[in-house]
């Protein structure tokens, strides 16, 4: 079920090109129309059209979308004192690490001149979590808590409803311990374009997080400009790197535990031993057969997911920044000779006892990642995603005076004579 394949430095690419075409947006079409007319019934009908949707996507009626204090409360009564626990465990580690990425501003005098930054929080932050296949109660924690350090005023949380018209009790234990402003029951498309557009019920925020499904994903797309969003999320991947001193099972139940996520997951091991890769493949196999979510991942597996052997370690170091992966493990006997090596990962988890499940929930680092490649060019999700930046600028008249002449000279060189002139007639006699 799961491929081996044997590659080298030559051939790789071709291989690589194949296993992630999963990855290049193809026969959306269909997606793309309905998710524009999800938004627009949202931007004419508000909260009707939310409902309806919600009906026709959730099978669910609700009279209102708003979740109530009292909800709120009987779900966090309902949970147990082990998972608060847990909680608020997560949260103080995850709290602990981004608090070090907040940003202040800054001011640089020198004589006549002030240049600074100025650091302001987005005012308000519209929070999707998923509550379709998998409840994401660790979702919550890792959009909210770099919200509530960089000082967002205002964290409104959007999340499908249960087939009982009620959130997963997790997910408002989690938005209870993290102090979001409001909850909403609404998920998909719609729910993204009521936080982009605002409805009756919802006033419109300024910037969108979180994961969702590709009607999620292109409804973020769609409202871009209106709004800010953090990222587009692709499937789930990971990649593991291991040498003969892994131990086979290890790498098998990561693999797996990405696989589960949904069908088109993504699970890569990189080696350079055919009997690791063959125990590997056995683990996998052995150990699919008991999980709750098999069919799922039989699917990911399957479909989009193999154990390369690799002819030497420097090649699948190289095959690692081509596929610039969600997650990289390296289970390695030195995992962190590797580490300055590593170009494009969104985590990178080194050693045997790092598995990628330590940072989905506890460890600290945001589990919001860049997938499908753009790790390339992009990062976890962080403090600094939910601020923004303005310039601040002073000169005085004497410090203006000594430049004026070449800020005159390069506004005429563009052929911008207004601009130069707003620096001329401030030194008119």
């Amino acid at each position: 079920m799961l491929r081996i394949i044997s590659v080298n430095k030559d051939n790789y690419k071709i291989h690589l090109k194949e296993l992630l075409k999963q990855r290049v947006e193809e026969n959306i079409a269909d997606i793309d129309e309905t998710v524009e007319r999800v938004i627009l019934d949202i931007r004419k009908y508000g909260d009707k059209a939310l409902l309806d949707y919600t009906y026709t996507f959730d099978k669910v009626v609700l009279n209102k979308v708003k979740v109530e204090e009292k909800e709120i409360q009987e779900a966090w009564d309902a949970v147990s004192k082990e998972f608060k626990d847990i909680i608020d465990a997560a949260k103080n580690n995850i709290w602990s690490y981004h608090e070090k990425q907040f940003q202040n501003s800054w001011i640089d005098y020198n004589e006549d001149i002030i240049l600074g930054q100025k650091v302001t929080p987005i005012e308000s932050i519209g929070m999707y979590v998923p509550g379709g296949k998998a409840a994401y109660p660790s979702t919550v924690l890792m959009n909210a808590i770099p919200a509530k350090i960089a000082g967002v005023q205002r964290l409104v949380m959007v999340t499908p409803p249960g087939k009982d018209g009620k959130v997963n009790p997790y997910i408002l234990s989690a938005a209870k311990a993290v102090g979001v402003d409001e909850i909403y029951k609404a998920g998909g498309a719609q729910s993204i374009a009521a936080l982009a557009y605002g409805t009756e019920t919802i006033v419109p925020v300024n910037k969108i997080v979180g994961p969702g499904n590709i009607y999620v994903a292109r409804a973020k797309k769609k409202v871009y400009g209106v709004v800010d969003i953090d990222m587009i999320a692709g499937p789930s991947e990971i990649c593991i790197l291991a040498d003969e001193t892994a131990n086979p099972a290890f790498a098998a139940a990561d693999l797996l535990s990405q696989a589960e996520h949904d069908e088109m997951a993504s699970s890569i091991l990189l080696t350079l031993s055919d009997g690791f890769a063959e125990k590997v493949k056995a683990a996998v196999n052995q150990q699919m057969v008991s999980l709750d979510r098999a069919q799922i991942a039989e699917q990911a597996i399957r479909n989009n997911s193999a154990i390369f052997i690799v002819e030497d370690m420097a090649t699948a170091i190289e095959m690692v920044n081509d596929i610039a992966p969600e997650h990289l493990e390296i289970m390695t006997d030195n995992p962190f000779e590797m580490l300055p090596k590593i170009k494009n990962a969104g985590a990178i988890f080194l050693g045997h006892f790092s598995p990628e499940p330590l940072g989905d929930y506890f460890a600290g680092p945001n589990h919001t990642l860049p997938t499908s490649g753009t790790a390339k060019f992009s990062s976890p999700l962080g403090v600094e995603d939910f601020i923004k930046k303005s310039s601040v600028i002073y000169y005085s008249k004497a410090a203006l005076g000594k430049v004026k002449n070449q800020i005159e000279s390069f506004a005429l060189h563009e052929g911008l004579d207004a601009h130069a002139n707003s620096i001329k007639v401030r030194f008119l006699p």
